[in-house]
């Protein structure tokens, strides 16, 4: 059972995704907040496997309740899913850079809204397109954010490097996998191996270590 906490400060928003996330036999709601301070609380009691939390919220913000969450070790299992308004929030970066697993809009289908949850809860990201040109946009405009290579980058291998580039420009397992002409699983090994040298928390972290550390863009 996928257990999900809602962090939105619209009753009806979240009555929505209650309802929604409910009708299925895998998913349950272990709790709901209208503010990032108690959303913080109640993930700190309940330890989900994912949050749907707004970005802008009262009291404690989304992104600054990502960060508490993101940096205690005891919620490490915890993924954070954003939920915006627009795809292109203002705060994508700054969410991937806290530790955001991924994001969604507020008006996403339903069966589109379920599938992230459970692919989050697997342990991949949700980057789109758009989201990872905007990551780009962040990088190589004229007042782009500073490059600092990641304090571990040289511990991975060549063909780790490869991954983590190839991960930077959006690519999944499998389309690294016929990129670098080897098997899936070999794909999703390298993939693994660079993550945890890099300790990140999940695939959206590679895509930010990937441009702060020059690999692409």
């Amino acid at each position: 059972m996928i257990s999900v906490v809602l962090a939105d400060d619209q009753a009806l928003v979240r009555m929505g995704l209650r309802v929604l996330i409910e009708s299925e036999d895998d998913l349950a709601v272990v709790g709901e907040a209208e503010d990032g301070r108690q959303t913080v609380d109640l993930v700190r009691r309940t330890r989900p496997d994912v949050v749907l939390m707004d970005i802008r919220m009262p009291v404690l913000d989304g992104i600054a309740a990502l960060r508490e969450i993101s940096v205690d070790p005891y919620l490490a299992a915890v993924r954070v899913i954003m939920l915006t308004t627009f795809e292109l929030d203002e705060y994508v970066f700054e969410a991937l850079q806290a530790g955001a697993a991924g994001f969604l809009i507020k008006d996403t289908e339903p069966i589109d809204m379920l599938r992230a949850i459970r692919v989050v809860a697997a342990g991949e990201s949700l980057l789109s397109p758009s989201v990872t040109r905007r990551v780009i946009a962040t990088f190589s405009g004229p007042s782009g954010t500073p490059r600092k290579p990641h304090p571990r980058l040289n511990e991975l291998t060549e063909r780790e490097r490869e991954v983590l580039a190839l991960i930077g420009e959006g690519l999944s397992n499998d389309e690294i996998a016929k990129r670098l002409v080897v098997s899936p699983a070999t794909a999703r090994t390298h993939v693994s191996r660079a993550m945890i040298k890099l300790g990140a928390r999940d695939r959206a972290q590679m895509v930010v270590f990937a441009y702060q550390s020059g690999l692409v863009g």
